[in-house]
């Protein structure tokens, strides 16, 4: 059972995977205080001091997805980037947007 966020950050996303019911959704929406859920879809706003530290997050976080196989919208502006995730394949949420939420918010805690 996921019961914390380093729970999250030590799973990795799977290729089949279900929806999430709206109980799971919201416990598991609880280990990620920023985030919310935005017309169906796990949602955070991230903010930085200026287009370099934005790109650099962006194309971290690209490289994070591309691994994960498990790709955000992003919707990108000079000093903020708003990350969204769901899974088409599940028609909602799925474990795998919580997986990687956790891992974007690491990754913005890691920034220089």
């Amino acid at each position: 059972m996921i019961a914390a966020r380093a729970d999250l950050l030590a799973m990795h996303c799977r290729p089949t995977t279900a929806a999430l019911d709206n109980a799971e959704a919201a416990r598991l929406l609880a280990l990620l205080p920023d985030w919310a859920v935005d017309n169906g879809r796990l949602a955070r706003n991230y903010a930085f001091k200026n287009y370099y530290h934005t790109m650099a997050f962006v194309n971290a976080l690209a490289y994070l997805s591309h691994n994960e196989d498990h790709h955000p919208e992003m919707t990108v502006s000079y000093n903020t980037c708003i990350v969204r995730y769901d899974t088409h394949s599940a028609h909602g949420l799925s474990n795998n947007d919580f997986i990687c939420a956790a891992r974007a918010d690491s990754l913005y805690e890691a920034r220089a």
